[in-house]
This record gives structure tokens, C-alpha cells and sequence, in this order.
């Protein structure tokens, strides 16, 4: 049984949406609206059991159909209805929303090359940087701190989204690949001790796919790799 969330605290369950097969394809999807895969719906099912033992008092998810689809059977599971903000969404990459790194590569030569040097205040074009990514999720998640402090929720969104969430917990730089595992429908737990100060995140548990464990292999976007064929 989890510990007990302190009066002043508030606690997150942090869940990465399940596979989809643009993951499978390793297609950037941002803002794009791709449903789940049927690994996906899988993933979402047994992270659904694994709420079993958890108590919460909300879910909120990303409005993108590939969250709302994983937040469905923890609803189920906790009796809780499913509350969606837009603010959750993934980072948006603007017009290379569904490609690969190859169609990009081909197509926006230019963009792509500034990509790989992974600068907080690059962008895709028409797309969001990393640092007006960073402000939109930190703003999100003092925003539910302040509405829900005290309480544990449950919160379903993205990989990107946890990645900022990591860094910024961990103090580093907006810039440079992503550094932490960040699997299809983990668990990852965190706290938020002052709404005030959304920025000052502890984590608690991160990247735990227990409930996932006789599973195939999940894509890896890993964004290094990008780096080592340049």
C-alpha cells in the first residue's frame, strides 16, 4: 500500500499513454489523434489491474484519444470518471506530425538537422520548442496541485510530457536527448509539496512496468540514436 499522501501534498500517478502504431513505427505523433494499438488496449488493461491497489480521488487525461483509451479501465477499475485537458497534450512538431525521421530527414532537411541539436528553443515548423513546451506542462501541473492539493490523482499523457517532468525534477537542462526510460503505460508516481511552486517535484517511483512484464519488447524512442547516425 502506497504511503499515505501528506495533508499539503499533492500526489501523481503519472501514466504514459499505452502503444500505438505510430510508436510501433516510430512516427513523431504531437498533437495528432492515433487511437491505441491492440498492444496498446493490452497495456492499458493490465495497468488497469494494477490499480487495484491504489486509492485516488481523480483522473485527468490528456484530451487525445490515445490517453482518454489507457485512462479507461483504471476509470473502471477506481470508479472514477475520466476529466480531459488539453493541457496534457504531447509536444507539438507542427507540420512533421505523423512522419519518420527519414521522411523528415527528406523532407524539411533544414529543420531536421537543427532538431538533432536538441536546443530548448527549437522548433518544427508550426510546431511547439521545448522550452514553450516545458511552461505549458509545469503551468498544467501546478494548476492540479492548487485544484487537488492534498489529494493522489491519476494523470494520463505522454512521453514528452513525462520527460519534462523528469528533467525538471531532476534539475537539468531543457536541452540535449532524453535521458530517462519512459515506457508505453508505466507507472510513475510523484509529489508536488506547494501549488506555488510546481517546479519542485519529487518523484517517488518512475518507469515501473511490473504489471507489463511477459510483454513483448515496446518500441524505444530513443532519441540518441538519432545522434549516433549523424
Amino acid at each position: 500500500m502506497p504511503t499515505p499522501t501528506p495533508d499539503s501534498a499533492t500526489e501523481l500517478i503519472l501514466i504514459r499513454h499505452g502503444e500505438t502504431a505510430w510508436n510501433r513505427e516510430l512516427r513523431f505523433q504531437g498533437h495528432a489523434d492515433v487511437p491505441l494499438n491492440d498492444m496498446g488496449h493490452e497495456q492499458a488493461r493490465r495497468l488497469g489491474l494494477r490499480m487495484a491497489g491504489e486509492t485516488a480521488q481523480h483522473i485527468i487525461s490528456s484530451d487525445l484519444m490515445r490517453a482518454q483509451q489507457t485512462a479507461a479501465p483504471a476509470s473502471l477499475q477506481l470508479s472514477l470518471p475520466v476529466v480531459t485537458s488539453a493541457s496534457l497534450r504531447e509536444q507539438h512538431f507542427g507540420v512533421v506530425e505523423g512522419m519518420r525521421a527519414d521522411e523528415i530527414q527528406a523532407l524539411h532537411p533544414r529543420a531536421w538537422e537543427e532538431w538533432l541539436e536538441f536546443r530548448e528553443d527549437h522548433a518544427m515548423p508550426e510546431g511547439e520548442s521545448a522550452r514553450q513546451f516545458h511552461t505549458r506542462i509545469v503551468a498544467a501541473l501546478g494548476t492540479l496541485a492548487a485544484t487537488h492539493r492534498g489529494q493522489r490523482l491519476v494523470v494520463v499523457t505522454h512521453g514528452g510530457v513525462l520527460d519534462m517532468v523528469w528533467r525538471t525534477a531532476r534539475g537539468l537542462s531543457l536541452s540535449g536527448p532524453r535521458q530517462s526510460d519512459i515506457p508505453n503505460a508505466g507507472f510513475n508516481r510523484i509529489r508536488i509539496a506547494d501549488p506555488a511552486m510546481p517546479d519542485a517535484i519529487e518523484i517517488v517511483d518512475w518507469a515501473d512496468t511490473r504489471h507489463l512484464a511477459d510483454l513483448p519488447p515496446q518500441p524505444v524512442y530513443d532519441q540518441r540514436r538519432h545522434l549516433e547516425k549523424n
